[in-house]
């Protein structure tokens, strides 16, 4: 029995992976990222698909620490300063939009006719969005450092905060419980306090010194038990508190923000991270009650449109009111249109002192987690909706009819060094590019860029491709370098052209598109830096010659079988480290061939 008993969770375990393993690359590679592909999973291998799970509760509880971790690793990235720089957004932004859109929700309840009380707390609920789904995209789409992406986590914050009063004024307005509440949360109000003192203080005073001690040690995995340990334990003080266990990690965060330790934490952490916190869309999956939805769908449809169309037009107005321009205000709107995981907290709390009957929680449970799952949707039809963003060029003179003896095109850092000896001669040069950004901080050193894409025949005529004795193209993505280079060969066949080279590959296009010149931006470095080590490890100096001279050498002959070759071609030139190399037509023949952008890398910078 004990056996049958292991091999049914084994069973749980090797499902679970399995759905996730299977569902968010598909999803990824669709597009609609991996959020929707656990949320799916979940709901086919739950209750009400395949079946293989009947209690995703329990894995939602314990699914939660992935939440909890994530808000810790987000606390290691914010410095104590930059918090507080961020108290206006936390305190001023995320109030306001808590506010407005709560009142919003609120009142859709009352109109529809349902009691004020019950009105609130779906309301209320549906404000608390979901902390874990918004910072999974902000993380993918690389936005969590960003300004607009730190508003976003202030409101989050802010949210977190909230559930504490949230959960204390529904106990205060339960039927009959009046009297015997405002004592006993007065109390829990100042538990909650003494709990964050006493994480403030321990975090201050103990943490640093603690982990000191441990990296004496040197023993890694205790280290490890360690992070788990500052995690876990903050997040326990701050659930005795009464407050959440994602704020108290969070704050740990914080406290260790400006360790020595830190990039240790967030290693050790993150991989417990990412699976629980996969894990927890997966049991929100699994959590979507499909007979609720069937027997009440008119119902729960209605709420879920009325509340993320209602709580999109809060939180566009509030953004709006705080000076967010119109595509930051929609981003936003998108992004946190759904309700969260703290509403299952305040439904379960509501409940626990009759406010809401299990039918009703079930409904409001559902409509949550049905807001959460199209959110992704939400975000990506959003996205393809909105008017691409037309950069504003005041202060921004357009290259038209320029003259100079020497065009530059791109002025990035390649750009920026390879113009400063012609600067230094007295040679006249135009430069031009097509980041706005860019043009004005350029300005503020000495600099004049004109504003042009160097791809189009119409800027290049404008920016004097045809009266210039050189031209120097220095972007730095190689399919455009490629491109200019084809335009100005096929245009101003007299030209002389010089062109940066992302890699070996782009460099064998530019030479096949005729440039005059070309250099693989890594190649002179990287010859530099291995002569550097050379002589450190004890090599003379005729013999870092002779060997530097031996690279290039070889190089340049392997580049020219290149040309009249493919990327494999003269491959023997090169110097690996197998004692014996196999062969690189053998797996070729049998069907394994190197991926072709992957053999290209490989050889980038030889």
């Amino acid at each position: 029995m004990a056996g049958e008993a292991t091999s049914g969770e084994l069973v749980q375990v090797v499902s679970l992976l399995a759905a996730g393993v299977v569902a968010v690359p598909i999803f990824k590679r669709l597009g609609l990222g991996s959020v929707l592909g656990y949320l799916t999973a979940g709901l086919i291998i739950g209750p009400w698909g395949l079946g293989l799970f009947d209690d995703p509760e329990a894995i939602l509880h314990v699914a939660e620490l992935g939440v909890v971790m994530f808000l810790f690793v987000i606390g290691l990235e914010m410095q104590p300063s930059r918090l507080w720089n961020l108290r206006r957004e936390i305190f001023g932004l995320g109030f306001t939009q808590l506010a407005v859109c709560g009142g919003l929700l609120t009142a859709i309840g009352i109109v529809a006719g349902f009691p004020p009380l019950i009105s609130f707390v779906a309301g209320m609920g549906f404000v608390l969005t979901s902390t874990a789904i918004v910072m999974q995209m902000l993380s993918e789409r690389g936005e969590t450092s960003t300004p607009a992406g730190q508003r976003v986590i202030s409101i989050l914050l802010l949210e977190d905060l909230a559930i504490v009063p949230l959960l204390a004024l529904v106990a205060f307005l339960a039927p009959g419980g009046e009297e015997a509440t405002l004592a006993t949360r007065l109390a829990d109000i100042g538990i909650a306090v003494a709990s964050l003192v006493g994480l403030i203080v321990a975090g201050r005073y103990l943490l640093n010194p603690l982990f000191r001690v441990l990296a004496v040690a040197d023993a890694r995995e205790v280290m490890t038990a360690a992070a788990l340990l500052v995690v876990l334990g903050a997040a326990l003080a701050m659930q005795l508190g009464g407050l959440s266990m994602a704020m108290g990690a969070f704050l740990a965060g914080v406290l260790l923000s400006e360790s020595t330790f830190r990039h240790q934490l967030e290693a050790d952490i993150e991989p417990f991270r990412g699976i629980l916190l996969g894990l927890f869309f997966l049991s929100v999956g699994m959590a979507l009650d499909l007979a609720v939805i069937g027997r009440q769908w008119p119902l729960i449809l209605a709420a879920v449109i009325a509340y993320m169309i209602a709580k999109s037009i809060g939180i566009y107005a509030v953004a709006r009111l705080f000076h967010a321009d119109h595509g930051e205000a929609v981003s936003r709107a998108a992004l946190m249109a759904q309700g969260g995981e703290f509403a299952f907290v305040l439904f379960s709390g509501a409940s626990a002192v009759g406010i809401l009957d299990g039918e009703t929680n079930a409904i409001l449970t559902a409509t949550v987690i049905v807001s959460m799952a199209l959110t992704p949707l939400v975000v990506m039809g959003a996205r393809r909706l909105m008017p691409r963003t037309v950069e504003s060029l005041d202060g921004v003179e357009v290259a038209d009819e320029l003259s100079g003896r020497v065009l530059v095109i791109g002025f990035g850092r390649f750009g920026q060094i390879a113009s400063q000896p012609l600067l230094l001669r007295g040679v006249d040069v135009s430069i031009i590019d097509n980041d706005v950004e860019m043009i004005k901080a350029a300005a503020e050193f000495g600099f004049k860029v004109y504003y042009g894409d160097g791809a189009r025949l119409d800027i290049l005529h404008a920016a004097g491709a045809g009266r210039a004795d050189a031209i120097l193209i220095c972007v730095d993505k190689g399919e455009t370098a490629v491109r200019i280079a084809e335009h100005l060969k096929s245009e101003f066949p007299l030209a002389r052209v010089f062109a940066r080279a992302f890699d070996r590959g782009i460099a064998l296009d530019l030479v096949h598109a005729g440039v005059d010149f070309q250099i693989r931006e890594t190649f002179e470095s990287a010859m530099e830096f291995s002569q550097t080590a050379l002589r450190a490890l004890g090599a003379t100096e005729d013999e870092v010659t002779e060997l530097i001279e031996d690279v290039r050498r070889r190089d340049a002959e392997r580049f020219e079988l290149q040309l009249s070759g493919d990327i494999y071609s003269g491959t023997g030139l090169l110097k690996g480290n197998m004692p014996t190399p196999r062969p690189l037509a053998e797996p070729r023949s049998k069907g394994r061939a190197m991926n072709e952008e992957t053999a290209a890398a490989i050889g980038s910078g030889s």
